[in-house]
């Protein structure tokens, strides 16, 4: 076995400044400028993001953040402007919440994009 002192992940955004401004002030997030890409501090480890120019986003959520109330963080991504995703087939609700702790079929979430399209969640368990 190897010895793993630590992890991180990592995904690719085709604007290092457009991903700093998202990150650290719509998410209030600390953004670090790491030279190669950004660090992105979350409460619990970190994400580096790195320039790629031929950038295609996934078609999966690349990063889910917890939060303690999924309604009041909603409504702060919508002032902050942050279009919530809609996805064919999913309850969501008016708001755009799938909420799945009411029927015992997982977490309450939301999904949205960061500027390069990437997928995000929040999400209260």
């Amino acid at each position: 076995m190897i010895t793993i002192s630590g992890s991180f992940s990592g995904y690719s955004v085709d604007d290092l400044a457009a991903a700093a401004t998202f990150y650290r002030d719509v998410l209030g997030l600390e953004v670090t400028d790491a030279g190669a890409g950004l660090d992105v501090a979350l409460p619990v480890g970190r994400v580096f993001l790195y320039p790629k120019g031929d950038h295609e986003p996934a078609s999966f959520t690349v990063l889910n953040l917890e939060v303690p109330d999924i309604d009041a963080a909603v409504d702060e991504l919508a002032a902050a402007g942050v279009t919530l995703e809609r996805y064919p087939g999913m309850s969501q609700d008016a708001k755009g919440v799938l909420r799945g702790k009411a029927s015992n079929m997982g977490p309450d979430i939301a999904w949205f994009t960061d500027p390069a399209g990437n997928i995000l969640s929040v999400l209260t368990n």
